[in-house]
């Protein structure tokens, strides 16, 4: 790889990190203030009903891939047009398949009298987006391959403001749960149309052996990684949906719902851009090795300081607001579920980057390892406290994470503890300070937000204070790439 290239992608990379992160703020801005309002509106069995059926779908995702779409993104030299053709075709084909699947759960006795007629339509929503969503992926596999984010974000713009402006609407004429029916058909066509006009994309049917062949030898294995991702999750939770009743279900749908803004904000935002861009450093071993570093720093940066005040403000949060006072049950569980993401905005980039650079075998062990501590643990703590010991288990478990540091350093000369202790001492300086003040902050939404501006002086004051100069010399190494 020449220098000319190197620096191509590193400036790539470095515009499509910050515009894509920019236009998530604004997407996770809309999504949070969609949550405040629909948890006002929408029960907890609203909320539970949700889970239910978009687990059920997360669970049905995994049959419509075989991943085909991380082989072509993995892939040293550039698909061919038999490539596409072969990923699309196959992808379309199972995506009908999955639909079919998707009808006939919603008509098991077990499954519509716990979710209910709308529950129901919800679920034939989401199964008829997956037939729609195979237009979109050949031409996002064409964008990521080209590092070319700035256009692959601007469907998503479109979807989530068309989703979230009829959700926040129909929920607050009383829908309920059937508010998601329209929001998800509307979301899932403005979709295709944004990405075809943004990256046109002839699809054609057409199955190459030799091709299906080429993409399966790494394909099969990333997706046996996501197979055991969605046992240890999506399975699992699916279990809890029909165990516990639907209002304990609810209570725990929400705070995992809430606790992973943050996570989606940051680690899901730089992960995007960083597996193509991973993968087209696989033979660069120094450049790698900097280019997750810096992923890392940046993620804990912004990460545990909303983790830690996302756990103290949101009891005042829910003291302040009367509609949220009905939560107050579910917040031991966010709390824990929140604290527990703060291992995985390390751990899920360190995967990412092992899976990029070919290691997936590696990445698997610890998939089998996670998801027996899940399915082993979780019961046993359910049944102790309920609801309750979801999270418990989620926070336990999440200390393995460890296991993922020592794998990436076999292959990766990695220096983490150097580009994570600042962010970490800050975090802490800062959560005991709010922690402090806890009772002020429940006194009225004056106290609160004079709380928040405080926590983030304090943290910013310890950034400034341990790692001033880093920063700085992070910023003018992002400068000097753009």
């Amino acid at each position: 790889m020449q220098d000319q290239e190197v620096n191509q992608i590193k400036r790539k990379s470095v515009r499509g990190v910050v515009s894509f992160f920019v236009r998530t703020v604004f997407l996770q801005g809309i999504g949070l203030a969609s949550a405040f309002v629909l948890s006002a509106f929408l029960s907890p069995e609203d909320f539970g009903i949700f889970g239910i059926v978009t687990q059920i779908i997360a669970l049905l995702v995994f049959f419509s891939d075989i991943g085909l779409a991380a082989a072509l993104i993995q892939k040293k030299t550039e698909p061919t047009k038999d490539d596409l053709s072969t990923a699309f075709s196959v992808q379309f084909m199972l995506a009908w398949i999955i639909f079919g699947i998707a009808v006939l759960t919603s008509q098991l006795p077990i499954v519509s009298a716990k979710i209910g007629e709308s529950g129901v339509k919800v679920l034939l929503a989401l199964a008829i987006s997956f037939p729609l969503a195979t237009f979109k992926t050949i031409p996002s596999i064409i964008l990521e391959r080209r590092l070319d984010f700035n256009k692959l974000i601007l469907p998503q713009i479109f979807e989530q403001l068309l989703f979230h402006a009829l959700l926040i609407i129909l929920a607050w004429k009383g829908w309920g749960v059937g508010a998601y029916f329209y929001a998800i058909i509307a979301r899932s066509i403005i979709g295709v149309i944004a990405i075809q006009l943004i990256q046109p994309w002839r699809p054609r049917i057409a199955i190459k052996l030799s091709s299906l062949k080429s993409l399966l030898g790494f394909g099969l294995k990333f997706q046996l990684n996501d197979l055991l991702a969605r046992i240890k999750d999506q399975l699992y939770f699916l279990f809890l949906g029909a165990y516990l009743p639907l209002r304990d279900f609810g209570y725990m749908q929400w705070a995992k719902n809430w606790s992973m803004y943050p996570y989606n904000l940051t680690v899901q935002n730089v992960m995007a851009i960083t597996f193509p861009t991973f993968a087209r450093l696989q033979d660069h071993p120094d450049l790698l090795k900097k280019a997750i570093e810096k992923s890392i720093y940046f993620i804990a940066l912004l990460i545990f300081p909303i983790l830690i005040g996302m756990s103290v403000f949101i009891y005042p949060l829910t003291e302040l607001i009367p509609q949220y006072q009905k939560w107050q049950p579910a917040l031991l569980s966010f709390v824990l579920f929140a604290l527990s993401i703060g291992w995985s905005a390390i751990s899920t980039p360190l995967i990412n980057s092992l899976n990029a650079i070919g290691k997936i075998n590696q990445t698997l062990k610890l998939m089998v390892m996670w998801t027996v501590l899940t399915w082993v643990l979780t019961p046993l703590l359910v049944w102790r406290f309920a609801f309750e010991g979801v999270a418990i288990a989620s926070f336990l478990i999440s200390f393995t994470s460890i296991f993922s540091v020592l794998l990436a350093k076999k292959y990766i000369a990695l220096e983490l503890w150097k580009n994570t202790w600042v962010q970490l001492l800050a975090s802490l300086i800062m959560a005991s300070v709010a922690y402090a003040g806890l009772a002020w902050w429940s006194l009225s939404f004056k106290h609160f937000f004079a709380g928040m501006v405080l926590s983030a002086l304090v943290y910013v004051s310890g950034i400034a204070i341990f790692g001033g100069k880093k920063i700085i010399a992070e910023v003018k190494a992002l400068r000097s790439s753009w």
